[in-house]
């Protein structure tokens, strides 16, 4: 029997590589989150992929997110510059914002009846023209503005 995580890992070679994936701050917190050796393995693999495809994306929201979490709530904390230096790695995967993209929020958040932090990320997928956001926070399943919700540690 295939378990969800293979049957994800496999599924992405077999996408075109255009196909956009936008990833939620989870997932990079767990590439570098000792404490969750499973998950973290699972998201390098996905960053691994991603990274090699051209196909990540995230955006200014999720890296300060990143960043904030990684030096401040971890059990085990990155220095500073460590994490700082892997949000310069990852902005090339981000896209640029901009204050309309508040009014693509509000829609997503009251159609979808999720967070307003929540819609800024399907806001930014949407925008960023990614099939697919990686998270463990949103429903999986879901599909919003044509975006749909996996968890890719789903059965992990």
């Amino acid at each position: 029997m295939v378990s969800p995580w293979e049957s994800f890992q496999s599924s992405i070679g077999t996408r075109c590589m255009s196909d956009r994936v936008f990833i939620d701050t989870n997932i990079l917190v767990y590439a570098h989150d000792a404490k969750e050796a499973r998950k973290q393995a699972i998201s390098k693999e996905i960053l691994r992929n991603l990274t090699y495809t051209g196909a990540g994306v995230v955006s200014m929201q999720v890296l300060q997110e990143f960043y904030n979490t990684v030096t401040r709530k971890l059990e085990f904390p990155l220095p500073r510059n460590e994490a700082r230096a892997i949000v310069a790695d990852l902005s090339h995967f981000c896209i640029k914002t901009v204050p309309d993209d508040l009014v693509t929020a509000f829609q997503v958040e009251d159609q979808a009846k999720i967070s307003f932090w929540d819609a800024m990320i399907v806001s930014a997928a949407i925008k960023a023209g990614a099939t697919r956001i990686l998270s463990e926070d949103l429903n999986a399943g879901q599909v919003i503005g044509g975006v749909r919700i996996e968890n890719p540690f789903a059965g992990a």
